[in-house]
């Protein structure tokens, strides 16, 4: 291949979930007919890329293995789609769901191409027939938190093992929120958890990526303003 005059990382981003932002954003500044290495561990991007480029008039080169990863060259045509459009859409977009209430006290949740059950909002007991409102909540966290460390960690070529993520929530008074007392309130009082991450990274680079996950993750960063999240993090050798 060609000497690139520019290479971006895309980790483990597909087409559909950030890579082609990542792209654009490496493509803006170089000229036309200048190349851009994109390196990516993910295997759809090797059809998804070759179309891409078809359709925003980029030549699509072709693509070499490199170590753990795939290395693609596009050489920058003269036809590229707006970045700033770009990106202004994906600052616009708006997540939706739609919630219709089923026969018994659950409610059935459509998002996107998925469709799932959740039970009574605050339901504590061992065994329920779908997760309550605080269970999603605190998965909600929990993803956000777990996927998000390692789509950085793959960004940056960071190795690993495994990643669990362990929290807990309760609220300021349950017995408020059923109706059997009129003292205190029904909104969670604190999260508590740990993280536990085995890695054969450095501790630094490592609380360095957990600190930049919890500062760029939308579901912590909005509960934060409202709930006592104490989150540890734990390296497992």
């Amino acid at each position: 291949m060609e000497t690139a005059h520019a290479v971006c990382d895309g980790g483990d981003l597909d087409c559909g979930s950030g890579l082609l932002l990542i792209i654009k954003k490496a493509m803006d500044p170089l000229s036309d007919g200048q190349i851009l290495e994109v390196r990516s561990r993910e295997r759809t991007v090797a059809e998804d890329l070759p179309a891409w480029c078809r359709m925003v008039n980029h030549e699509f080169l072709g693509s070499e293995p490199g170590e753990n990863t795939t290395r693609y060259f596009i050489r920058k045509g003269s036809a590229q789609a707006e970045l700033e459009q770009d990106l202004q859409a994906a600052k616009g977009y708006q997540w939706s769901v739609r919630v219709r209430g089923e026969k018994d006290l659950s409610a059935k949740i459509h998002s996107r191409n998925h469709t799932f059950i959740a039970g009574q909002p605050a339901d504590f007991s061992p065994k329920v027939n779908a997760p309550s409102a605080i269970d999603y909540l605190l998965a909600s966290l929990a993803s956000c938190l777990t996927v998000g460390f390692k789509a950085q960690a793959s960004k940056r070529n960071l190795e690993i093992d495994n990643l669990e993520l362990a929290l807990k929530g309760g609220l300021n008074n349950v017995l408020f929120h059923l109706e059997l007392e009129d003292e205190g309130s029904p909104k969670l009082e604190q999260i508590t958890g740990t993280f536990y991450v085995s890695s054969p990274e450095s501790e630094a680079a490592l609380e360095e990526l957990w600190e930049n996950t919890l500062k760029r993750s939308p579901i912590y960063q909005t509960l934060k303003q409202a709930v006592s999240i104490n989150i540890k993090l734990s390296i497992v050798f």
